[in-house]
């Protein structure tokens, strides 16, 4: 299973601290070219890895950490998604009817066709999500919802790999919203910082 992180932002470096932390190769990719990017991805650890948006779209797993009005323009980068995961780790600040009415979640999939969508990595801040998610013998706790009960699985297994103990709250719509953002209402989880003390 390969990965890529594709924003390199607070939450994207984050994520990579993650990856790092357990020797996970990882992919980072945003708008600006590779080699803005491979000091700092250097600077986190020996198995991130800058490469251009194109080569690390390769990747099985996309993690989104873009801002969330770029996700279109990635979703542009290939013509189909079948056969990827995407893992959103966005929170959309827009009015609920610029989302079509929908999760944030769910309007993000309509712009990846053929992708299996995760919601998750989302509830946290950058810097307790860069942390070690292992304190005193607890795993720190990372929400995980999607409409496609497959995808999720291995979603869960990377998420105990990086150290997480993962929780599945179900479809996007139902327990998901506890952490979407829309508009300026955000989920009763989101900055929850929950630790469970079995992996």
């Amino acid at each position: 299973m390969s990965y890529a992180i594709i924003g390199f932002g607070k939450i994207g470096q984050a994520l990579a601290h993650a990856f790092a932390r357990k020797n996970l190769d990882v992919t980072v990719a945003s708008r600006r070219p590779p080699e803005a990017l491979a000091p700092q991805a250097r600077a986190i650890g020996p198995t991130v890895v800058a490469k251009s948006l194109r080569e690390a779209l390769e990747a099985d797993t996309i993690i989104l950490a873009v801002p969330f009005g770029e996700h279109r323009e990635v979703a542009k980068a290939l013509p189909s998604w079948k056969g990827k995961t995407i893992i959103d780790a966005m929170n959309a600040l827009l009015p609920p009817e610029e989302l079509d009415g929908l999760p944030s979640s769910a309007f993000v999939a309509k712009a990846f066709t053929g992708a299996k969508l995760v919601k998750g990595f989302n509830h946290l801040i950058a810097a307790t999500l860069a942390a070690d998610p292992i304190v005193e013998g607890g795993h720190r706790v990372v929400f995980l919802s999607g409409d496609d009960e497959d995808a999720i699985a291995p979603v869960m297994a990377l998420a105990k790999q990086l150290g997480f103990a993962p929780v599945k709250l179900g479809k996007l719509n139902e327990g998901g919203a506890l952490v979407h953002a829309r508009g300026r209402v955000w989920g009763q989880l989101i900055f929850q910082d929950l630790f469970k003390k079995e992996q």
